[in-house]
């Protein structure tokens, strides 16, 4: 892992420049574009969580999507993924709206924070586990903030693996996991609870692997589990 020093803070994610991989390939896609978002100003940084810093439950995903919110600039915006989740925190109650455009379109999550393992977009969606590593002090920080916390609802294996090993950095020993959609497990008494889902993405929306249905379903859970 980097340095500590070199790491931006928090709440200047956005500056964070320690994956070179990453920053070159963010800023590539940023400059080159999609010739749908020609007229768009990408975001071409870290994307930092999004939500309420209040909520009981943290949603932990993979990475910014190269034209979704490498584009946009808030986590799951502008992409097919984050439609199918907005969509369904909405029908759940945990957000004022169905839709997420960009960072200004008046989207408010009720009880739910957003973020990632990895806050920068990746060639083919894949980061490697350095990158991950180095974006671990922030979902560290992030958990530490979020003094509500009940439980995580985590999408795809990934993102569990992810906070798993942040979870562990912090002294807390999570059971032996193994992933499979709406798997449940707790890590202790007052500790948060782990509510496992396939990721929203197109490989399994698409190929119905993943349904509306399935994700109502895990939202229903996380609301149900809430003390």
């Amino acid at each position: 892992m980097e340095p500590e020093a070199i790491r931006p803070p928090l709440n200047e994610i956005h500056t964070c420049r320690l994956c070179q991989r990453l920053v070159a390939w963010r800023e590539e896609v940023a400059l080159k574009k999609r010739r749908a978002y020609r007229d768009w100003d990408y975001w071409g940084k870290p994307v930092p969580g999004f939500g309420d810093p209040d909520g009981r439950i943290m949603v932990v995903g993979l990475a910014p999507g190269a034209h979704g919110s490498n584009r946009t600039g808030r986590v799951f915006t502008g992409d097919s993924s984050g439609v199918y989740l907005y969509r369904a925190l909405y029908r759940a109650g945990f957000a004022n709206q169905p839709t997420a455009v960009h960072r200004a379109d008046g989207l408010v999550l009720i009880d739910v924070y957003i973020t990632a393992v990895c806050h920068c977009v990746p060639p083919d969606n894949k980061p490697a586990s350095q990158e991950i590593a180095n974006c671990q002090p922030y979902l560290i920080e992030e958990i530490q903030r979020a003094v509500h916390l009940q439980g995580f609802v985590v999408l795809g294996k990934i993102a569990l693996d992810g906070l798993v090993a942040a979870l562990k950095a912090v002294q807390i020993r999570p059971p032996k996991m193994e992933f499979g959609h709406e798997r449940f497990y707790s890590l202790g008494e007052g500790l948060p609870w782990l509510l496992l889902s396939y990721h929203p993405s197109q490989q399994n929306t698409q190929t119905g692997r993943l349904t509306e249905a399935m994700f109502d379903q895990v939202w229903g859970t996380a609301k149900k589990l809430l003390r």
